[in-house]
């Protein structure tokens, strides 16, 4: 993997939001897309220091790692520290698929009382505390485009968005910032 340091951030100073939200560019961090059958897991979460969500919709966190579910046998594993988790994960000795996907994606942090309603802006998904509380994460359409969204607090999002579909992803949030804010 690439140091992430070195590596130019697609949304390097930009900036957005309004009175109630604030969008700002998510730190670096490294990414892998897992793929696991279910008897590999606790090795799994061995090697990578957090157990596998096993239930839709829900994450794990430790320090600065994150494991979010997308499917029954797939997980997008974060980590803000920079680690290098397919290492991690080959560690484990046991079947699995791990795919660093760090410079594909990036992420922007909506964060404020009028986060949810930004968000609502451009994805059909019901991001109320009740139906998406805190930890909650899902792939999910904002725009035209492909995010998962991760419910870092009650007022903070974390939408993880693929590099070249990020400057887009940025302008819808911004404009819905706007929205949201009067």
């Amino acid at each position: 993997m690439a140091d992430l340091a070195t590596r130019k951030l697609p949304l390097a100073g930009r900036h957005g939001g309004s009175a109630t939200v604030r969008l700002t560019p998510a730190a670096p961090a490294s990414r892998i897309s897992l793929r696991a059958p279910a008897d590999s897991l606790d090795g799994l979460f061995s090697a990578l220091g957090l157990s596998l969500p096993r239930r839709p919709k829900t994450s794990v966190r430790t320090a600065s790692r994150y494991a979010l579910w997308l499917g029954p046998d797939e997980w997008l594993v974060l980590d803000e520290d920079g680690t290098e988790l397919v290492s991690l994960a080959a560690s484990a000795g046991v079947v699995h698929s791990a795919t660093d996907v760090s410079h594909r994606n990036t992420a922007i942090i909506v964060s404020g009382p009028g986060a949810e309603a930004t968000l609502a802006g451009g994805c059909p998904q019901d991001l109320s505390l009740q139906a998406f509380p805190v930890g909650a994460c899902s792939r999910t359409l904002f725009g035209k485009v492909e995010v998962v969204l991760l419910r870092l607090d009650d007022d903070t999002f974390r939408v993880e968005v693929w590099r070249s579909f990020s400057d887009y992803a940025f302008g819808l949030l911004a404009e819905a910032a706007e929205d949201a804010g009067l």
